[in-house]
């Protein structure tokens, strides 16, 4: 009997073994993040926002946190994409991240104050963007977890009654699913078609995922930039989802973009009062509690027959 294992042999053991516990814990295949800061002693109700990537998440987001804002909560939103875009409808400006300002200190957390990294927006909003690695490097997973580890060491989340996450584009790795680990709610922003509604599924395979270790429960469908919701509300029936809101394909809210302000300072015409009101009701669902829905995805190639017409 040979006792000998030569190295590579060895690591590739260690590596197997590894990957089988990833999977054992979050899903067969996994190897996502694991992040040792969450926000389970916060009171705070927490949501993440995912969607396909260009579906309107942080326009979502943003206005979601205001409308909260306006229900008299005190509001932090997270930014998670490397853009850093997601919060400047509030700041009207692109804030510094936590990673540009980890770096001007060479990486030592212990050396910044809440204000080099959290910056207030409109109506009291707090504002923060993770930012990012350099494309191409590094892991999204790690930047969420030392956002969430700075805001804690500094008791940010104290005094806060509502986070948001919002999260870049698709769930295609660990890193960009890490918000999921701290989030109590999953919201996913979808459009009335295909590629969207199919980036839809693959994020409701990645909160079921990581469900069987983490408090997150999908919380619903916002569908967003749709004159119409037949296809969005077909899918969901057929999988276990329930869509919270309609917010329209209006040329107000891409104009709100371009005039780095939120809808609610848009201006009160029918339409505008429309989607604020909206939003407010959409705050309010979410804010008295929603219902689990425990969603089966489809498989890839059952979605695509199932959606669109013959």
């Amino acid at each position: 009997m040979n006792l000998y294992t030569h190295p590579k042999t060895a690591a590739h053991n260690a590596r197997a073994a590894r990957l089988r516990q990833a999977a054992g814990e979050d899903g067969e295949g996994s190897v996502q993040v694991h992040l040792e800061d969450a926000l389970e002693d916060t009171k705070a109700k927490v949501f993440a926002i995912y969607g396909k990537g260009g579906i309107g998440k942080s326009t979502t987001s943003s206005n979601l946190s205001v409308a909260f804002s306006k229900l008299g909560k005190r509001v932090l939103q997270i930014g998670c994409d490397p853009k850093h875009d997601s919060t400047f409808t509030l700041t009207k400006s692109l804030i510094p991240t936590v990673i540009d300002v980890l770096e001007q200190v060479d990486f030592h957390p212990e050396e910044l104050q809440p204000e080099d990294f959290v910056f207030e927006g409109y109506n009291g909003v707090q504002c923060v963007e993770a930012g990012g690695p350099p494309a191409g490097t590094g892991c999204g997973g790690y930047v969420v977890g030392q956002t969430v580890k700075l805001l804690k060491e500094h008791h940010l989340l104290d005094d806060t009654d509502v986070v948001i996450f919002d999260v870049l584009g698709d769930v295609v790795c660990g890193g960009f699913a890490s918000p999921l680990q701290h989030a109590e709610r999953a919201l996913v922003v979808a459009a009335n078609d295909f590629d969207s509604i199919f980036a839809m599924n693959r994020i409701v395979a990645a909160i079921r995922a990581k469900s069987k270790n983490y408090d997150v429960r999908l919380g619903g469908v916002i569908a967003n930039r749709s004159r119409e919701t037949d296809q969005i509300d077909r899918f969901n029936a057929a999988i276990g989802l329930k869509r919270l809101a309609h917010i329209p394909d209006a040329d107000e809210v891409r104009l709100s973009r371009l005039k780095k302000a939120t809808l609610f300072e848009m201006g009160d015409s029918p339409a505008l009062q429309a989607i604020q009101n909206e939003y407010l009701s959409l705050a309010d669902q979410l804010w008295s509690g929603t219902e689990e829905l425990k969603a089966e995805p489809m498989k890839d190639r059952d979605i695509f027959d199932f959606l669109g017409f013959e």
